[in-house]
């Protein structure tokens, strides 16, 4: 049975109003409803225990949502791919060259490091993550703040043609009027996103979402607690970045000490 029609067996049999669940669950009256009517992607983790200890489900609804989880998976990456595609603002802070910033060439390398990826896979690949960066260019602009870990840098292609074309790209594309980039120096500490990558985006109805990534798996996120908390994270790491004007020389000097 889907999470979906389970927390609403547990309301009805219970004769609760929505409301009085949203009281009791201290999560959003709405929230409820549109969990409950299918209107929403999945929610958070938060908001599934939250239900299943007001209900008193003993794991029924943790159990539930597990497993739209696995099923979930397989389709994140591409409802990311449509709310980028939609976004008028992203935020990111990755811990590598972000895709949307990639050269092909540099795409290709990257994508040829998997252990049992095939070429047709990896023209594939490549071919899609040159297609999303056709975002870039429509009219008007997304506005796109990108935070690059300095870790990015640490490892470099061994060809190094393929690496100075890829740092030019990234100095070209800071140069856009609609992109800052800013690094974030190993000198900045430690900080609460170091375990992945993250992306925020933001639609003209003010809507957002986020996308959290690390060792090949990647979760959608929209329940607003859960973003809002995620944008405070970013926050913190871009307050700790280097400025877009430090970062720009930071990429030259990286442009130098190729040659």
């Amino acid at each position: 049975m889907s999470l979906r029609k389970i927390v609403a067996i547990f309301r009805r049999e219970r004769g609760l109003s929505l409301q009085q669940v949203a009281d009791g669950a201290k999560i959003d009256r709405s929230y409820v409803h549109r969990l409950e009517s299918g209107d929403r992607a999945s929610p958070g983790v938060r908001v599934v225990q939250a239900l299943d200890d007001f209900y008193e489900a003993d794991g029924l609804v943790v159990g539930a949502w597990l497993l739209e989880q696995e099923g979930l998976y397989r389709d994140r990456y591409a409802r990311f791919k449509a709310a980028e595609a939609r976004a008028s603002i992203m935020h990111k802070y990755t811990t590598g060259i972000p895709g949307l910033l990639q050269t092909e060439r540099y795409a290709r390398m990257v994508i040829s490091t998997e252990s049992t990826v095939t070429s047709e896979q990896i023209d594939s690949r490549v071919a899609d993550r040159l297609e999303r960066q056709e975002i870039l260019a429509r009219s008007p602009a997304p506005h796109v703040r990108i935070i690059l870990d300095e870790v990015a840098f640490s490892r470099r292609p061994v060809e190094t043609e393929v690496w100075r074309e890829q740092i030019e790209y990234l100095i070209e594309a800071a140069n856009r009027p609609a992109i800052v980039v800013q690094v974030l120096s190993l000198s900045a500490g430690l900080h609460d996103l170091m375990d992945g990558s993250l992306t925020i985006l933001w639609a003209d109805d003010g809507t957002s979402v986020a996308y959290v990534e690390g060792n090949r798996h990647g979760q959608l996120i929209d329940d607003p607690d859960e973003v809002f908390a995620l944008r405070l994270s970013c926050d913190g790491v871009r307050d700790k970045a280097l400025s877009p004007t430090a970062t720009l020389e930071k990429l030259r000097q990286l442009l130098e000490e190729s040659e």
